[in-house]
């Protein structure tokens, strides 16, 4: 009998922890499957990705098909049709239904670091998943702002009207990332959330700010996973501050996937562990 088939599809793909993490996944929950990745280019997707729902039971989906997707999909739920954006596909009964996971996965990473998300908080970067850290930062009831570079500054101005629009009344300020000190020092910050590539592989030195805003700040969360503890996470946490990296956000977005998949639950210890084990994966397969 022919195993039951999940994949992951996007483009380029290159190396990806996904197979590892959710090849233990289903392991744990006695899930006999495959898990492939299934590089498609934008050109491909028309005729590839119905093809592909004949074929497998559940997909993840990242950049840049996480919008693509949609048409082809019969429902969105949760946040998937909030977000208008799409990292999961469950096959199911009354056709392909769209999830977005990555919401669930960053509570989950801050909750397991025992980080509240709320008081003022601090995000840097504007892109994706910057939105989905503002919206949710913001249906927590927190007063967000909005740190970017000058060119950035009119894309930080339109993810605030986003924000708004989506929660009537939410506080959110943008600013230039080069004010964030005084705006740190002038008030302090329960959260910092970086949402910008810096300090990711293989520019591993640098971190997006540094102490000036830091001693200002309560909890810090990069989600920037490889490598696991960034040159921002280490600043903090010598700051004093709490810390949580985007490994556990890319571990926990997975398990709500498979939630979604087949209704899997899992036990926190398992799930730690598998944590510190994708992290020992990639920095094999990085060096």
């Amino acid at each position: 009998m022919e195993k039951s088939r999940y994949a992951l599809i996007g483009h380029p793909l290159g190396h990806s922890l996904s197979p590892f993490i959710h090849a233990r996944l289903f392991s744990l929950s006695g899930q006999d499957v495959s898990y492939t990745l299934e590089d498609l280019s934008p050109e491909e997707l028309e005729t590839a990705l119905p093809a592909l729902f004949g074929r497998v039971k559940g997909l993840n989906v990242t950049i840049p098909h996480k919008q693509a997707v949609i048409p082809y999909l019969s429902a969105l739920k949760g946040r998937a049709e909030l977000y208008r954006s799409v990292n999961t596909i469950a096959l199911t009964a009354e056709g392909p239904v769209g999830y977005n996971t990555d919401a669930g996965g960053f509570l989950a990473a801050l909750r397991d670091a025992g980080i509240p998300l709320g008081g003022r908080v601090a995000l840097l970067g504007c892109g994706g998943v910057g939105r989905t850290f503002a919206c949710e930062a913001a249906l927590a009831g927190a007063r967000i702002v909005c740190a970017v570079r000058e060119e950035d500054l009119p894309a930080g101005e339109a993810l605030g009207v986003y924000v708004r629009d989506l929660v009537p009344g939410a506080a959110f300020q943008r600013i230039p990332l080069s004010c964030l000190p005084a705006a740190a020092e002038r008030e302090g910050f329960d959260l910092l959330i970086n949402a910008t590539p810096v300090g990711m592989y293989p520019r591993i030195g640098v971190s997006p700010v540094d102490d000036a805003v830091l001693r200002h700040t309560a909890a810090v969360f990069d989600a920037v996973y490889n490598p696991g503890e960034t040159a921002l996470l280490r600043m903090a946490a010598a700051c004093g501050a709490k810390t949580a990296g985007g490994m556990p956000m890319l571990v926990w977005q997975a398990v709500e996937a498979h939630a979604c998949w087949y209704g899997a639950s899992f036990e926190n210890g398992d799930i730690r562990r598998l944590i510190t084990d994708a992290g020992e994966e990639m920095a094999r397969s990085f060096g």
